[in-house]
């Protein structure tokens, strides 16, 4: 069992979201974007911080706007080899983990840790 990569995703106002892309991105740390297409509004903005992020597997920051369907939340999402098996070490170890579901192309499991923080943890399907 192997970890692949971190991924922090924040949902938050719009404005915000926004605003820590900026801070984040080209004018601020120089953090290179993904291509998000042009928009008049933010539409969300992730940025790969390696070569495996391009292929899904490694690691990455994502930022969205808060909508009907997307909470204000910040979530640690962990890139695994092996999610099946990360599940039933964790179920193995009291743990309360729900899933998996299948969602592009990724097996998420998902589990809430202290303070409330959503956690997930997801492979290539």
């Amino acid at each position: 069992m192997k970890v692949l990569g971190i991924r922090f995703c924040k949902v938050a106002k719009a404005n915000d979201a926004k605003a820590i892309a900026d801070m984040l991105g080209e004018n601020g740390l120089g953090l290179k974007p993904t291509d998000m297409g042009e928009s008049e509004t933010f539409n969300g903005a992730v940025f790969p911080v390696d070569e495996q992020a391009q292929k899904g597997l490694g690691s990455w920051i994502e930022l969205w706007p808060a909508g009907e369907n997307m909470p204000e939340m910040t979530m640690l999402q962990i890139v695994v080899d092996d999610a099946d098996a990360f599940a039933e070490r964790a179920k193995s170890n009291g743990l309360d983990v729900k899933g998996p579901d299948d969602a592009h192309g990724e097996r998420i499991y998902y589990l809430e840790g202290a303070g409330g923080l959503p956690i997930s943890f997801q492979s290539k399907v």
